[in-house]
């Protein structure tokens, strides 16, 4: 049968990598519902090229305008608006598989609502996880939803693992970073990074946001919160390192001394047809690894000292609580801060460095409690980052 899939966060990074290894098996998947914030134009191309049969923006102005072109081009394509319409297409009957493409804890809500509909789920949007931690885990259990990873380290290791996941065997994962654009800066250099430089990320193909994650890496920071509880392991079985190249996505070390690798150019179209296809393999259109063609293959250890992000997210973790929701949340405005030149790259880590300290982060037993401590925890960031300036 074909599977119907909706793609969270369609004209994004991720949805557009992942609009594209769907139309190469057009035999295979069809596209159900796409949805987006506000880039209207975009979505109203991927409509007409997919045929999708629902498209929703969060922004109603931008729905509208998205309805009416797509009404003059002669699309069925129906148009829905704001997040209760990406949490109804997200949990629609007809939807077989859910791609939760989303940056940033906007794409909590709607993630949710597919796993609370046992969907076969994508997940790219790693905040799901580092806001609201074991309440969308418990929930993917309770509902018998079927979650697979896309984020290219998480995707890796999800290959490398035995079949059932951690088990006695494993000795802890290894997390690859590839350092970011500034790996090699000075303090003094980081310290004149201006938003230009910092979307231009070496290896990847990325969002400006996630884009300047990596180069703070607190991408990776959220990469190691979303590990924790993706495979049920404690923050000491999960070790960083950096690797410039980008060719060895993750590993995962046993304790026989043996070291498993998921290897491949970095494309994020891999780990998307690895996730669309599991169990079989697709083509997913990304080029072939050539081993002869390797200059070589480096690997080192984190400088906490020059990129304090990475702490702090695992301090956050170990810490309990909220905290990482307000890491996150505290994170997502210092850098939106950064990217309208409001905030200088160090601020960020600053910025979030003081929430997780003036916050209260306890624990919550329900989504609406923690998206209220995501509230409170931008209010914060806000005023940290007008005292701070630019």
């Amino acid at each position: 049968m074909t599977q119907q899939i909706t793609v969270l966060g369609a004209t994004g990074s991720i949805g557009q990598q992942t609009l594209d290894v769907v139309a190469r098996h057009p035999d295979r998947y069809r596209i159900f519902a796409l949805t987006a914030a506000t880039r209207w134009q975009r979505l109203a191309e991927q409509c007409l090229a997919s045929g999708a049969r629902y498209a929703a923006m969060t922004d109603p102005a931008a729905a509208e305008l998205l309805r009416n072109h797509l009404q003059a081009a002669g699309s069925d394509t129906e148009v829905l608006a704001g997040e209760e319409a990406l949490m109804a297409l997200a949990a629609h009957e007809q939807a077989d598989t859910v791609v939760a493409a989303i940056v940033g804890a906007a794409g909590v809500r709607p993630t949710l609502a597919a796993v609370e509909k046992g969907k076969r789920v994508l997940l790219a949007n790693k905040e799901a996880l580092v806001v609201t931690g074991s309440l969308f885990m418990d929930a993917v259990k309770r509902h018998g939803a079927t979650l697979l990873p896309l984020d290219s380290e998480h995707n890796a290791i999800f290959q490398c693992l035995p079949e059932g996941g951690v088990d006695g065997g494993v000795e802890r994962l290894l997390l690859t970073a590839s350092g970011g654009p500034f790996r090699t800066f000075t303090s003094q250099q980081l310290a004149q990074v201006t938003p230009a430089m910092a979307v231009k990320h070496p290896n990847w193909d990325m969002g400006p946001k996630i884009s300047v994650d990596s180069a703070t890496l607190m991408n990776k920071g959220l990469e190691f919160i979303e590990a924790c509880w993706l495979f049920d392991v404690t923050p000491e079985q999960i070790e960083v390192v950096v690797h410039p190249q980008s060719v060895v996505h993750s590993m995962v070390a046993y304790r026989d001394g043996s070291v498993l690798a998921q290897m491949g150019t970095p494309d994020m179209r891999t780990p998307i047809a690895c996730g669309l296809s599991w169990p079989e393999r697709v083509e997913s259109g990304a080029q072939r690894l050539d081993f002869t063609r390797l200059a070589g293959l480096d690997f080192e250890a984190p400088d906490t000292a020059r990129f304090p992000c990475l702490s702090l997210a695992r301090a956050a973790m170990e810490s309990g609580g909220t905290a990482t929701a307000v890491l996150n949340a505290a994170n997502e405005e210092a850098v939106a801060a950064f990217l309208a030149g409001k905030l200088d790259f160090m601020g960020i880590p600053a910025v979030v460095e003081q929430a997780l300290e003036r916050q209260a982060a306890p624990v919550c037993g329900d989504v609406d409690a923690v998206m209220e401590i995501d509230r409170q925890a931008r209010g914060l960031a806000g005023r940290l980052i007008e005292e701070r300036g630019c």
